[in-house]
């Protein structure tokens, strides 16, 4: 006798020989399954020998139910399956629908990562005339002459670019740039030089 799936006392029915490990079969409907997770509970309302009251707790891992494609359960939904006893309480063997054909699953499906966008990146094009829908080797203009990456003239490269040099740089900016200590107060940083 032990607590599992919500705090319902679980103690499965007197099996034959006394033997715990026996399998069983019985019917019920999902009391709740996590599709993220991947597991949740069958309430057992029927077994071999007729009804089952009060209805007891039998864990289920999506990888016992028969169904194709994404495997989960809905709440509610009827299902007939075999289980044991193990150390732990109740556990479902292999879930099917009534009558053993395929069970129905939940329409809801774990959430993933954002959709991935079927675009190029902004780097994929061709470096001869620019274009995002083929590459330089595929490319029918004759070769364009070199140009700088910056600005898209054909007169410089971009280690000349005047544009470029125009706009401060961060790094440097960051490197050279360091606020005044205001005289008023003394300094109280202290330096532990390491050797190296």
């Amino acid at each position: 006798e032990g607590t599992r799936g919500g705090g319902t006392n679980v103690r499965a029915p007197e099996t034959e020989g006394g033997n715990p490990a026996a399998t069983r079969c019985g019917s019920g409907h999902c009391k709740w399954f996590n599709v993220r997770m991947g597991f949740g509970f069958i309430s057992l309302t029927g077994g071999d020998g007729g009804p089952v009251e009060p209805p007891l707790d039998v864990f289920v891992h999506q990888s016992k139910l028969v169904m194709e494609g994404f495997r989960s359960l809905k709440e509610g939904e009827p299902v007939d399956f075999t289980f044991k006893k193990s150390s732990k309480g109740l556990e479902a063997l292999r879930v099917t629908g009534p009558g053993g054909g395929p069970c129905a699953g939940s329409e809801r499906r774990p959430r993933g990562k954002a959709p991935l966008l079927k675009r190029r990146p902004k780097g994929d094009r061709c470096y001869n005339c620019g274009g995002l829908d083929h590459h330089a080797k595929e490319c029918r203009l004759p070769p364009q002459p070199k140009k700088c990456h910056y600005c898209q003239s054909i007169t410089h490269m971009v280690a000349q670019c005047p544009h470029k040099a125009q706009v401060p740089s961060t790094s440097n900016f960051a490197e050279n740039h360091i606020p005044p200590i205001p005289s008023s107060r003394p300094c109280t940083i202290n330096i532990l030089h390491s050797p190296l």
